[in-house]
């Protein structure tokens, strides 16, 4: 599996990520061919070698005229469709970028999507970023992109609403559910351009995974800082782990002082909030006190959430976090149709030698049996048997395929059972991914969105 991995040390905003992308070995001639189809008059793209704090990295120059224009989000999207030199997977994409800077902008200014107007993400430069990145992680291939904490920076910025802190509201309401990480440099690290990628476009956060590495990217930002390279830095290259292996994150805290109530209550949020798991275990404490582990399995991404509800509900002073590595096997949603039951929910997996298990779905079973009375584990036998004469079937439909002329007509309705084998093997092990890659960008109601800083960095 081809993945990118964006290591964001000193943050990361648009012009940068440009940048390392092209440093790292996308197309710069489809970028420029892409850029100019915008039909943006007097627009120079260039990028140039310069060094940031003894290390060489590609910076990205955008050129333009003086503009005025305060362009809505249907504006840039027509200047988007109209683009002949993008294909739509390139379109969207970049479509998709400027739709969660509108609706950052909107919610912290309490407008809608349609009425914002934006100056800074609006302007030229702010365009030519995300359209080359668009169009430059299109022609890179990449089939997953992982990225590292994010440091927003210290200090504050001066904006057409007055001074705000770093990180600014836009960028704050695009960084939710991304990990953050304190590095000490007074400056804005983090624009909302760069937090609009990383929502867009980042599958998870997580530490450097393991990969064999192809090419490697360094983008400038515009400031050189004395203490560090200030430089995005983009691997490109080949998962050294199976499809089937992921990293995850165990969170666990001791309890001896809180009741079976309240941590029951805690188990059963942490569960409706989309933990991978929820389990307590019984141990022993100081002074010969019986207590209970809790611990919580979950995206990496997500732990700082997950620990927000620890801390709420049990008012313990310490959790233990940790990623670790699992296994899981391949699988994808299957469905039986029975006379009698009618849908039976469950799951195939596969295991490593392409043997394939069925496991039916607990809820899907629990109904049939309160519904028609019987025992759960006669529902279980019921439908695991189902399964197991439905592979005999298929073994001998195709036996029979093999010793048939070729001019055998076969119409099998498999007595009305589902077949969906799709040999894709869902792989989603229900991540949600909010970075939304929930992929996590201010203004008075007059929505003037004029920021005094630049958004390319630094």
């Amino acid at each position: 599996m081809r993945i990118a991995y964006f290591d964001c040390s000193t943050g990361i905003a648009g012009d940068m990520t440009l940048a390392a992308l092209i440093d790292a070995g996308a197309d710069a001639d489809a970028i420029r061919a892409g850029i100019k189809s915008l039909g943006l008059k007097g627009v120079k793209f260039t990028t140039e070698s310069v060094m940031r704090c003894g290390f060489r990295a590609t910076y990205v120059k955008v050129e333009h005229p003086e503009q005025h224009a305060h362009r809505h989000l249907s504006d840039i999207y027509d200047l988007i469709d109209k683009a002949k030199a993008m294909t739509d997977e390139q379109k969207e994409l970049a479509r998709t970028i400027f739709l969660h800077v509108a609706e950052a902008e909107a919610k912290v200014h309490g407008s809608t999507v349609e009425e914002i107007h934006f100056h800074e993400v609006g302007a030229i430069d702010s365009i030519v970023d995300i359209v080359g990145v668009a169009i430059a992680l299109d022609t890179l291939d990449v089939d997953k992109i992982y990225a590292s904490r994010v440091p927003t920076g210290r200090g504050s910025v001066k904006i057409a609403h007055g001074v705000c802190p770093v990180p600014t509201p836009g960028t704050l309401e695009l960084l939710k559910g991304v990990p953050l990480v304190d590095v000490p440099i007074e400056a804005e690290l983090t624009t909302p351009t760069g937090a609009a990628i990383l929502k867009a476009v980042v599958d998870d956060f997580i530490p450097l995974p393991k990969m064999t590495i192809e090419s490697i990217g360094y983008g400038a930002g515009t400031r050189d800082f004395p203490q560090r390279a200030n430089v995005l830095r983009i691997l490109i290259g080949e998962a050294s782990v199976e499809t089937n292996q992921d990293t995850v994150c165990l969170l666990e805290t001791n309890l001896d002082d809180v009741s079976g109530e309240i941590i029951g209550y805690a188990v059963d949020r942490l569960q409706k909030n989309g933990a991978l798991d929820v389990y307590t275990s019984s141990i022993q404490m100081k002074k010969g006190r019986p207590a209970v582990t809790l611990s919580v399995i979950c995206e990496p991404s997500r732990s700082v959430e997950f620990e927000t509800i620890i801390f709420q509900e049990t008012g313990t002073f310490g959790i233990r976090r940790q990623l670790i590595e699992r296994s899981i096997r391949p699988r994808q949603q299957f469905d039986i149709e029975s006379d009698e039951w009618g849908t039976v929910q469950g799951k195939l997996g596969w295991l490593p030698d392409e043997s394939v298990t069925f496991k039916p779905e607990y809820e899907s079973c629990a109904k049939i049996a309160r519904e028609h009375g019987i025992p759960l584990r006669d529902v279980y036998r019921a439908v695991e048997a189902w399964f197991e004469n439905e592979i005999e079937h298929e073994h001998d439909h195709d036996h029979d395929h093999e010793n048939c002329d070729d001019d055998c007509d076969h119409d099998h309705d498999h007595h009305g059972h589902s077949h969906d084998h799709d040999h894709s093997h869902d792989h989603s092990h229900d991540h949600s991914h909010d970075h939304s890659h929930d992929h996590s960008h201010d203004h008075s109601h007059d929505h003037s969105h004029d920021h005094d800083h630049r958004h390319d960095h630094h």
